[in-house]
């Protein structure tokens, strides 16, 4: 029995069963005698016994208890105060604990792992049940891993409570390990880390203002490299940015042709009820009334932060009207997949023949297979009438311009257009190079695009690999640099000077292997160990979580 199940320092007398899914072992402790814990006097004078039931590891999926019989000892020193002590199975046991230290050891790697109401529930089929609240008490005792040095470090928040409490991660690039998890994102915190903690050599973050404040403050040593993918993620918004503004002059630049003609398809939606037509101009205007309120304002000066609280409005919202030189209208959305779609080349020549007849159009693709009802042709006939209606003046609000073999050139939208941009040019499909073509007719536009994707190309030339590679040169950074802060286009040059207000982390990160990569990975296991405890977890738990988590 020992060899099939060893207690260290015990020995097995006698197995019983228990319950219907348990078992009993009876057990001693090994030995003779103990020594006095106060003057560790040996003794083996037995005083008397009692019986401990602690919980053990499960066996062969059956839940096992002790039975562990403790002797008391007489103390022979008449010095001591101590008349009797009772002997400790120390490998075993600690004191006045009601589960063994490998019993506790499993369970509470089990909780680290899949939280404490999820823990509980794997527990009990694995024969070592246990309740959460006792989950929480194991993970809260676990010993947190020893401090170790980090030379390479990666900072990057989180957020606890999305737009409104946010903490600061701290990965080990190299060791691939989260150093530490702080409560908030401020200077003061992150700084006083780096305090404590020297022998930071490297310090990879994104583009905040106050981690570079933290790093120069904690660490002045430290080299600061700017991560990659938030250098081209800023680069994107600084082009969506101005594309709000130019917007709609740049919908009234006329359509490039692209190589390959795009395959027949939908460009809008079937006709709308009338209810539905007035609810959609009704929004448009009072999205209108409200671009005018925001403009009349931030011309005469008014905060961005004031007009959004005042007017209940989104930050994001109220900077991309304040920007725009125009109403931004919202881009046409291609829609979906009809039943009606693999009908529409039919439908189309009998409507180009001069059937205009919604209920015979049914009938006859119904016989091909149509499964709908003859409302889905009636709305899609609706817009595309020639003639009018028999009776009444009724006039068709989408127009006929299907009939003339004309449509309206739709333009994405400013974020679409956006990543079009930053996109690699190799990756382009013939209808996104004509829409670049067809905004590139407007010569503020053309630089803006010819800027960025130089920026784009200068970073991802930089970003190859982890491996040490000897220092490139920035001068062709320096070159775009100095173009693009005299380009003439206001959010290019504010792009640009806060480049270069950033400058020695932009250009490591141009020279440098390391990125914050790693960071936003572990932010991505945080994520996962805090929904699993539905997002009720303090900050402690989960620091304590991320830290023992393996």
């Amino acid at each position: 029995m020992e060899t099939l199940y060893p207690l260290p320092g015990c020995r097995v007398d006698r197995v019983t069963p228990g319950s219907s899914a348990g078992v009993v072992l009876g057990v001693r402790m090994e030995g003779t005698g103990a020594r006095c814990p106060s003057c560790q006097t040996p003794s083996t004078a037995v005083h008397g016994s009692y019986v401990r039931r602690p919980a053990d590891l499960p066996a062969a999926g059956r839940v096992v208890q002790l039975e562990l019989r403790v002797r008391r000892f007489c103390c022979r020193n008449p010095e001591c105060a101590r008349r009797t002590f009772a002997e400790r199975p120390v490998r075993l046991l600690a004191a006045r604990a009601q589960r063994t230290r490998r019993l506790a050891t499993a369970q509470c790697s089990v909780a680290i792992t899949a939280g404490a109401e999820a823990g509980a529930k794997l527990l009990n089929p694995l024969a070592m049940p246990t309740s959460p609240d006792t989950l929480l008490r194991l993970i809260r005792r676990a010993p947190l891993p020893p401090p170790s040095p980090a030379r390479v470090l990666g900072i990057d928040d989180w957020a606890l409570r999305k737009g409104r409490t946010y903490g600061s991660i701290l990965v080990d690039l190299e060791a691939h390990c989260v150093r530490d998890v702080l409560p908030d994102r401020s200077t003061p915190a992150v700084s006083t880390w780096l305090r404590h903690h020297p022998g930071v050599e490297v310090i990879a973050r994104d583009r905040s203002t106050e981690y570079a404040r933290a790093a120069v403050l904690g660490a002045p040593e430290a080299q600061q490299v700017a991560d990659r993918w938030h250098l081209l993620q800023n680069g994107r918004q600084m082009v969506e940015r101005w594309l709000t503004g130019a917007h709609p002059r740049l919908r009234a630049l006329p359509a490039v042709s692209s190589e390959d003609a795009p395959p027949a398809r939908r460009h809008t939606s079937f006709s709308r009820t009338h209810a539905e037509a007035r609810a959609q101009e009704e929004s448009r205007s009072q999205r209108v009334a409200a671009y005018e309120a925001v403009r009349h304002r931030h011309l005469e000066g008014e905060p961005l932060l004031r007009i959004s609280r005042t007017l209940g409005l989104a930050r994001g919202t109220v900077r991309k009207y304040a920007a725009a030189e125009a109403f931004p209208e919202r881009a046409a959305r291609v829609p979906g997949r009809s039943i009606l779609n693999p009908y529409l080349e039919y439908l189309t020549r009998r409507q180009s023949a001069g059937c205009e007849n919604a209920c015979e159009l049914w009938r006859e693709i119904r016989a091909q297979g149509f499964r709908g009802t003859s409302r889905q042709v009636h709305r899609w006939l609706q817009m595309r009438r020639t003639v009018r209606p028999r009776s009444g003046a009724r006039s068709y609000p989408g127009g006929n311009w299907w009939a003339k073999g004309t449509r309206p050139d739709a333009l994405p939208s400013p974020k679409q257009l956006a990543w079009l941009c930053v996109k690699k040019p190799s990756e382009l499909n013939s209808t996104e190079t004509a829409t670049l073509a067809r905004i590139g007719q407007d010569e503020e536009a053309s630089r803006v695009v010819a800027l960025t994707r130089r920026f784009c190309e200068l970073v991802r030339s930089r970003g190859v690999s982890q491996r040490a590679r000897p220092t490139r040169s920035c001068r062709p950074f320096e070159a775009w640099l100095d173009k693009a802060r005299g380009c003439g286009v206001r959010a290019v040059e504010t792009f640009a000077e806060g480049l270069k207000q950033d400058g020695d982390a932009v250009r490591s990160a141009l020279t440098s292997p390391w990125s914050n990569a790693q960071a936003e990975g572990q932010i991505t296991k945080l994520k996962l160990l805090k929904r699993q405890m539905y997002g009720r977890a303090n900050f402690d738990l989960l620091r304590r979580r991320v830290l023992l988590t393996v």
